[in-house]
């Protein structure tokens, strides 16, 4: 709640008792607000798992209880799916019971993008024989399946953990997957390995009762690269590799980013943390978090709106005084990164002499039969890792230099380009109406047709671009920190009828001059105009931008009408 102190009284006439304080633990509020906080309360969803392999494996659909079906699932990496037909004109109509379809969608975390060959494997074989060959990868670094049945989950569960992956607080008010630099411990111009942060963190909070229970969800990310690899501004606490001048390598430490319908952009502390404090200190923050944070309004439950209550001083002198007890360092930020692109796609040589290729599936969309070749290409030239990354891509580490042409020859011939161009490379799509309750619009498909058309229309279109597609306004695809980005809404057609359509943000970036760019007022394009759309706006880009102007900083001086 936020500081009071130096506020006038209330005026007279506000009606006695409608304040009920945020829901904040630490000020003594422990009664439930709302239904979710009341489904907490009633029982931990750390203990659905029992009740999913006891009773409703057995048991089918039909036996899941209300409550743990759009609920406690969650925290093992399960949400319902959206049933077939239902158009985006229904989604905020209908009740969640007929939007419901009697699959899942079944996430499965993958912290700091690491995986083995022998894992992917599994995976790729948990696709094909239980989830009708999906497998998308993430703008998070995890995979995500579709077409799951709950009378399948003890075997899927059997396989992942058989190979050390899990689902555990995949979803829900929980700290979810840490995303890390896929190429922790082998890039050359890494700062600080933070592969051992990563695991400590999960270690001690993953699983943990003590922090099973967050107001919402709870987003970290780790990276010691200096390339800020893992979206560090939109994250709810980040550690960025910084070199202190006096203590050396280590991390600066942000809080309170997060995007959605309200975005906010994260904020320094301005505290310098080494490496082996970073665990302490993230602990620290989710129990800031899980204490203070607000739980009377939903909408109002990120991290992001305390931080905005408290600014970065007061944050930091609680985190301080109440859960570490000491002062942390003070420390400088992050330098600018040295190029636009985050996603290390292409061949890079490793500090160790080998080589890493980093490819482009379009738009994160794979299935359980390419995941299994792309793990017998990895083992086949490489050491037998491979990573996934915080832009839906995928590495393959550890390649000896006679082996690089042979392996990328092998991921061309699956489509999956280490030489992509700027479109393939930058475009983003959610899981859109094909599976998620929430969505308006189609996204998947129609990011791999723009990617296609835009190649075609723009052969020779060479500056980095993001085009970011989201399905509905809660922005999983990250639409407002994109160049381009397309928040999915119905519009009216020329024939007058609704059709499928986006809402357009001009200029978002993150990295370099972080910002959520502009909208133009009135600019919506239907889908089918998308290529024209963007067509148009991408040749006023290149026939005005001046030396080294990127298409950010461009947006940002246009006039509005090269922008529609």
């Amino acid at each position: 709640m936020a500081d009071t102190s130096e506020r006038p009284p209330a005026p007279a006439r506000r009606k006695a008792g409608r304040h009920r304080g945020e829901g904040q633990w630490a000020a003594g509020h422990f009664t439930p607000l709302n239904g979710n906080e009341q489904t907490k309360k009633d029982d931990d969803g750390l203990n659905v798992r029992t009740r999913i392999e006891t009773i409703y494996a057995k048991g089918g659909f039909a036996s899941i209880d209300g409550a743990d079906l759009r609920g406690r699932m969650r925290w093992w990496g399960l949400y319902t799916q959206r049933k077939p037909g239902i158009s985006g004109g229904k989604t905020a109509v209908l009740e969640p019971e007929e939007l419901d379809d009697e699959y899942f969608m079944l996430r499965v975390r993958i912290d700091g993008g690491r995986l083995t060959t022998g894992q992917l494997r599994v995976i790729g074989d948990i696709s094909q024989e239980f989830a009708r060959g999906t497998a998308d990868i993430t703008d998070r670094q995890n995979v995500q399946f579709h077409w799951i049945r709950v009378e399948d989950m003890p075997e899927i569960w059997r396989r992942l953990e058989g190979v050390g992956l899990s689902t555990t607080e995949a979803c829900g008010d929980v700290p979810r997957v840490i995303l890390g630099s896929p190429v922790a411990g082998i890039a050359a111009d890494e700062i600080i390995d933070g592969t051992p942060a990563i695991e400590e963190i999960h270690r001690r909070v993953i699983g943990n009762p003590a922090y099973s229970n967050l107001p919402r969800k709870f987003k970290t990310a780790v990276s010691g690269s200096p390339l800020l690899d893992v979206a560090h501004e939109i994250n709810d606490v980040a550690f960025v590799g910084v070199h202190h001048p006096e203590h050396g390598p280590g991390f600066d430490v942000w809080v309170g980013g997060a995007l959605s319908t309200n975005p906010k952009l994260g904020v320094r502390l301005g505290a310098w943390v080494p490496l082996e404090e970073v665990a302490d200190v993230h602990e620290g923050v989710t129990g800031i978090f899980r204490d203070y944070g607000y739980r009377r309004l939903r909408n109002r439950a990120r991290l992001k709106f305390l931080l905005a209550d408290w600014g970065a001083d007061r944050f930091r002198q609680v985190l301080e005084d109440e859960y570490l007890g000491r002062e942390l360092l003070d420390g400088p930020a992050p330098e600018q990164p040295p190029q636009q692109w985050r996603d290390h796609i292409g061949v890079h040589r490793q500090k160790d002499g080998r080589y890493y290729l980093g490819f482009a599936p379009r738009v994160g969309r794979v299935d359980g039969a390419t995941l299994s070749k792309i793990a017998d290409l990895a083992e086949a030239h490489g050491s037998g890792r491979v990573r996934t990354t915080a832009e839906q891509k995928m590495l393959v580490l550890d390649v000896e230099q006679d082996q690089v042409a042979s392996l990328a020859d092998g991921l061309e011939a699956l489509d999956l380009t280490t030489r992509p161009s700027p479109f393939r490379r930058g475009t983003m799509a959610c899981t859109g109406i094909e599976f998620c309750k929430l969505a308006i619009v189609e996204t998947k498909g129609r990011g791999s047709w723009l990617i296609d058309e835009l190649e075609r229309r723009l052969p020779d279109f060479d500056q980095p671009v993001t085009i970011n597609l989201n399905g509905c306004p809660n922005s999983c695809a990250r639409i407002q920190v994109a160049d381009i980005g397309l928040k999915g809404q119905l519009l009216t057609g020329a024939d007058g009828n609704q059709v499928e359509g986006y809402q357009v943000h001009l200029g978002g970036s993150l990295g370099m001059e972080p910002g959520f760019g502009r909208k133009v007022r009135g600019l919506k394009v239907t889908a089918d105009q998308l290529p024209d759309y963007i067509e148009r706006v991408l040749r006023a880009f290149q026939d005005q931008r001046e030396d080294g102007e990127r298409f950010a900083q461009w947006a940002a001086r246009a006039d509005e009408g090269d922008l529609k």
